[in-house]
């Protein structure tokens, strides 16, 4: 609710600053006190529309600041969340009107545009009496409010999920079904290339080994002369390093029995000489195994021609073959199974759509039971309100299945009649504001318990009543006080004898300035401006008791 408001040179205010209370709060005043202009300041610092003309004679700028008490509002705690604007509990929003250069406007010190005001101010305050910030206006918050004040707000959010549902099924389809309709070609080809790799067999690791060998056949001569050279070298040629290491083996061992320190030398030599006839073993059979079928290079260049012909044509590597051809078939085989997963998620989709409709046309039947409901209540309030023709109809229009959304089936309109004989028209075309809020306010009553919004502020609601009908309304705004807070605008004593706390609005001059004040009433003062409502100019005794009474028996 609101808590508190601040405002600096603006208009003919110089400076105010009120702290508001729970329940009803009046505000009289003298014609032209300025009693609008508090409306008018809270409407500006909640997104209405800036004008340089507002800031005070002689000033440079103004200033109004308004905090909100936000522990009975988690619909505009959860919208401050989401812009990163949180505080807590308390919200302080700050408007800035520059007489040179834009409005600035700040939401818990951080800066705000002017969207965010009027989204913020959507969730704080309804201003009835001027449609800039009149939610009931809208024709989604009127389905909200109906869907509120039937108890169908979970079936409403059912539907809406069966909707979401729905359509997720419905949009993976239609992008199944496009993606397919290349698909006869595409599996055409796939099948072919498929084939064709599986066709070569190529084995990973089978590239390398094929390169080895060509390059061995390739070089048979080299590698058999080599081979056959070092084998006389090592062992069989005269003379042989096999040869010579023995003789020098036999003089080691001659010497080493002349001393021992030779002994380990004649090891080595011994050894290496065993090492040259092994290594002369292994040549023997290597030249005994070398294979000099000319054929089998033939065969062997002929497979990696194959196989490098097949990696240009797929552009990869030609060791990329067998990872290439497993991708292939891994698409083929996921397009093979399009066929079964488009007959699946087709079944998928009309059983989501039949779960919706039937949840849709549930809420609907609902809906339309509770619009009946709230039709009467509402008229019944608007005749107690001084227009005795008026009637209310909520108007439930159930749509084709086609035109349906996450909101179901209904279009939901509130629909009013003033006057007798007058045509039911939409709630936004009530060209009277003092009818559209006297209207709002049978609305409001009758949902007090189930509405969003914590504060109402009413303008003009008491134009052309008086009497019974302005005890009334006194009572009504007095009875919506205590489930929400409530400002009201008034001349009536009925009303502002009703309220619960009572702000007075006066007009100041001083060195020929006008001034706006506003000062929160104490109970005799509330007695005085109340018997000044009732009496004019002349206060009697009678009057003040008259005055008094009123208030004692709203009290009651």
């Amino acid at each position: 609710m609101l808590t508190h408001i601040l405002v600096k040179d603006l208009a003919i205010v110089s400076g105010l600053e009120l702290d508001f209370e729970a329940g009803m709060t009046a505000l009289t005043g003298e014609t032209g006190a300025g009693k609008s202009i508090l409306i008018d300041a809270l409407g500006l610092v909640l997104g209405d529309k800036a004008d340089a003309q507002l800031v005070r004679a002689g000033c440079e700028r103004a200033e109004i600041i308004a905090g909100f008490d936000l522990r009975a509002c988690p619909e505009a705690q959860d919208w401050l969340a989401d812009q990163d604007l949180d505080a807590g509990d308390e919200c302080l929003v700050r408007r800035l009107l520059m007489r040179q250069g834009r409005s600035r406007a700040y939401i818990n010190g951080h800066p705000a545009t002017g969207a965010q005001l009027q989204g913020l101010g959507e969730r704080l305050v309804d201003i009835h009496g001027q449609h800039a910030h009149q939610s009931l206006l809208r024709a989604a918050h009127q389905r909200d409010l109906l869907d509120d004040y039937g108890g169908t707000g979970d079936l409403a959010a059912q539907v809406a999920d069966r909707y979401r549902t729905y359509r997720d099924h419905d949009q993976r389809l239609g992008r199944l079904r496009a993606e397919s309709a290349d698909r006869a070609a595409r599996l055409e080809l796939l099948r072919y290339q498929v084939e064709e790799l599986a066709d070569l067999g190529l084995d990973a690791g089978e590239i390398r080994a094929l390169d080895q060998e060509q390059k061995r056949l390739a070089n048979l001569g080299e590698l058999q002369g080599t081979t056959g050279r070092l084998l006389q070298r090592l062992y069989e040629g005269e003379p042989s390093l096999h040869a010579e290491l023995s003789h020098a083996g036999t003089d080691l061992e001659t010497l080493s029995n002349l001393d021992a320190r030779l002994s380990a030398t004649r090891e080595l030599v011994e050894g290496a000489a065993i090492q040259v006839e092994e290594a002369a073993a292994n040549l023997r059979r290597y030249l005994d195994e070398l294979d000099l079928d000319p054929g089998l290079l033939e065969q062997v260049e002929r497979r990696l021609t194959q196989v490098h012909d097949l990696a240009r044509k797929y552009r990869v590597p030609p060791d990329r073959i067998p990872e290439t051809l497993q991708a292939m078939r891994e698409e083929l085989e996921a397009l093979e199974r399009d066929d079964t997963a488009l007959a699946t998620l087709a079944g998928e989709r009309d059983q989501a759509r039949a779960a919706f409709l039937t949840a849709a046309e549930q809420l609907s039947d609902a809906r339309s039971q509770a619009a009946q409901r709230l039709s009467e209540t509402v008229t019944k309030a608007m005749q107690g309100l001084g227009m005795g023709g008026g009637r209310c109809a909520v108007e439930v229009t159930r749509v084709q299945p086609e035109a349906a959304t996450a909101q179901g089936l209904d279009r939901v309109e509130f629909l009013v009649s003033a006057n007798p004989g007058q045509p039911m028209q939409p709630l936004a075309k009530v060209a009277s504001g003092g009818e559209l809020s006297r209207i709002s306010l049978g609305l409001q009553v009758a949902t007090a318990e189930c509405g969003a919004v914590p504060t109402l502020v009413f303008d003009e609601v008491d134009v052309g009543i008086g009497g019974g009908v302005a005890e009334i309304v006194g009572s009504l705004l007095r009875t919506l006080g205590g489930a929400r807070q409530v400002l009201c605008v008034t001349h009536l004593p009925q009303v502002a004898a009703q309220a619960h706390n009572h702000l007075l609005v006066r007009k100041l001059t001083r060195d020929d300035q006008t001034y706006t004040a506003i000062e929160n009433l104490g109970a005799a003062e509330r007695v005085d401006e109340v018997a000044r409502m009732l009496g004019g100019r002349e206060i009697t005794r009678k009057t003040l008791d008259h005055a008094r009474e009123m208030i004692e028996r709203s009290q009651r």
